[in-house]
């Protein structure tokens, strides 16, 4: 197996070796974030306004769901529909590439939630000095 740089030729986008540091694959994984998937499974239901997001989404600061939203903006995951109204009324709401990836990571996230107790035991049992 070769291990290089992303394809190079037209229609190769998204391939390429994924231990590659300049492979298309890197860069998307960097969408993630510790807020990202949070992000993504409360827009799951419907879509949001920003203060709806900050109330659901306990202990995000304005900054890093300013910055979160943009990126997945950017990424084309996540719409942002402003109205013409004072003042102006903001919605963010997933698109259907963001749908998919939401989609996808809702089993990870139940993991989560039935495993995060096991975890914390873990880490904590880690953590305790080595008698002996």
């Amino acid at each position: 197996m070769a291990v290089g740089p992303q394809l190079q030729h037209p229609g190769a986008e998204g391939m390429g070796d994924a231990f590659h540091p300049e492979c298309v694959w890197r860069d998307v994984i960097d969408l993630s974030s510790r807020w990202t998937g949070p992000i993504l499974h409360v827009l799951r239901e419907r879509p949001l306004r920003f203060f709806e997001l900050q109330t659901a989404l306990e202990g995000i600061s304005d900054k890093m769901l300013s910055q979160t939203l943009r990126t997945l903006v950017r990424d084309g995951l996540v719409t942002r529909t402003v109205e013409p109204t004072t003042p102006p009324r903001v919605t963010y709401e997933l698109t259907t590439l963001g749908h998919s990836l939401a989609d996808s990571l809702a089993p990870f996230i139940a993991w989560v939630r039935r495993h995060a107790t096991d975890v914390l035991a873990a880490r904590r049992r880690h953590d305790e000095p080595q008698s002996g």
